[in-house]
């Protein structure tokens, strides 16, 4: 079984959370877990959502004293890889500046880096071309971290631009291509033993 954790953030392609979660668990052996920043609540019902789903007050309410779990750990234990669909611009500074304060940004902190994360930009046209952006994709691109680009398309906020995630298709993918890379890894290694 391979395990994949899938990240929502604040963004309003937080929409499509429901649909990624379902075409992942059309792959052949996948198993899906979801961590959601609570910004990215308000854009999609939970009953939607195939999968369980994990937040700020899942952390919390796990750990009451020191022999407990903590669930970012947990959760990246878990985790053969990682994909932020949607990435919101907020959430990728966070990121590329190595602050962590709830659930997904702390699990992305502690991510084991032989491990693939998949990240997936969402965001107004203008805050896309804003300098700062691609500083940041730089970033998480030199930490190793894939980029699923995004694309142009007229947005829900009614502008027109680059910006908007990736289609559900690309996403599911470059997941795929993610996992067969990792299978192929294994057997390698299994076979030099």
């Amino acid at each position: 079984m391979r395990r994949v954790l899938v990240a929502a953030s604040g963004s309003v392609a937080a929409l499509r959370l429901p649909a990624i979660v379902a075409a992942l668990q059309q792959l052949p052996e996948v198993e899906v877990k979801v961590v959601t920043t609570e910004h990215a609540k308000h854009f999609y019902d939970p009953a939607d959502v195939p999968a369980k789903i994990y937040s700020d007050t899942d952390e919390w309410e796990m750990w009451k004293q020191k022999t407990d779990s903590v669930l970012h750990i947990e959760l990246r234990r878990w985790a053969d890889l990682m994909v932020i669909a949607p990435l919101d611009a907020n959430t990728l500074g966070k990121i590329a500046s190595g602050i962590c304060d709830n659930l997904l940004t702390c699990v992305v902190r502690a991510w084991d880096l032989n491990r693939p994360l998949l990240f997936c930009p969402a965001m107004n046209t203008l805050m896309w071309e804003h300098p700062i952006t691609a500083i940041h994709i730089q970033t998480l691109k030199s930490f190793g971290y894939i980029e699923v680009p995004c694309i142009v398309k007229k947005l829900v906020c009614g502008d027109e631009g680059k910006g908007g995630m990736a289609e559900v298709s690309t996403i599911i993918e470059k997941v795929q291509d993610c996992l067969d890379q990792l299978h192929s890894h294994s057997l390698t290694e299994a076979q030099q033993q």
